[in-house]
């Protein structure tokens, strides 16, 4: 279809292909050659990139910004603002073949709020990725990812923790850290990192 559409709360540019049954919400923006695919679902203010696609049944919440040549597949569901970076890959089968119709076993991935997947990393199906969790460039996710955990390397391992913000978290004695930018203090219980709630 052509974009933009004077009746739509979204836009799309006039080399995308919006199929008909699919949900994008309001202030979104479909870049060039992309395909957005029935029953895959946008939520409001999402910024798909050049040559994406997104599969049936794909969920995305609000503020999900899609980098160029990125593909989603059924069975992947991404929480809001989420940020996917070019060229990263998802999968869908375990054990793919040619000659095997696995279509209907997809296995599910979940990528939590305020998740990054960095460049040309490859989350291989079955393994969330937990809130605010950092995928460096090029790792290669094999197992599920705890929310704020940053991971690198192939196989991703776990190298440290990750602020809401984006950045890296030095955790004292005392078990605790703060957010150079927003300030924020994190505490590290039980190899699980939390916010600090603060009283006004």
């Amino acid at each position: 279809m052509s974009a933009p559409v004077t009746d739509q709360d979204w836009f799309a540019h006039e080399t995308a292909v919006i199929d008909a049954g699919c949900s994008i919400g309001a202030g979104s923006k479909v870049w060039h050659f992309s395909h957005i695919m029935p029953g895959a679902v946008l939520g409001e203010g999402c910024n798909i990139g050049q040559n994406v696609v997104i599969s049936p049944e794909v969920v995305l919440g609000r503020n999900v910004k899609v980098q160029n040549n990125v593909s989603i597949y059924t069975g992947v569901t991404c929480g809001d603002d989420v940020f996917l970076g070019p060229s990263c890959v998802f999968t869908n089968v375990i054990n793919p073949r040619s000659a095997v119709v696995r279509r209907g076993q997809y296995a599910k991935t979940h990528v939590g709020q305020g998740a990054t997947i960095g460049a040309n990393a490859t989350i291989v199906c079955g393994h969330d990725i937990g809130d605010y969790a950092f995928i460096g460039a090029g790792a290669v996710v094999t197992k599920t990812i705890p929310a704020y955990a940053l991971v690198v390397g192939n196989p991703a391992r776990h190298i440290g923790w990750m602020s809401a913000h984006g950045h890296r978290l030095e955790f004292g004695p005392d078990g605790t850290a703060s957010c150079p930018e927003s300030q924020q203090h994190y505490a590290l219980i039980d190899g699980a990192v939390r916010p600090i709630e603060t009283s006004a």
